[in-house]
């Protein structure tokens, strides 16, 4: 098992390539050939650090359209 992630933490895709599959699943829309050629090019690290980086900006998004709604009073 430990050498399966050995060999996987190994592979050689690039980290663009790794946040452009992670921001598709954000959205849940891809496609079959594209998704089995990710799973078998992407480092599994990759997918950790821009699945949390991507969470941490989806996050701000949301806090920053809140101030903004709150701040031109559209909610009071």
């Amino acid at each position: 098992m430990s050498s399966d992630l050995g060999s996987a933490a190994r592979r050689k895709g690039s980290f663009r390539q790794t946040a452009r599959a992670v921001a598709w699943s954000f959205f849940g829309v891809r496609k079959s050939a594209d998704q089995e050629k990710d799973l078998s090019e992407i480092n599994p690290v990759h997918v950790i650090v821009a699945g949390v980086i991507g969470a941490l900006l989806f996050i701000a998004a949301l806090i920053g359209l809140v101030s903004w709604v709150i701040g031109s009073g559209v909610a009071s």
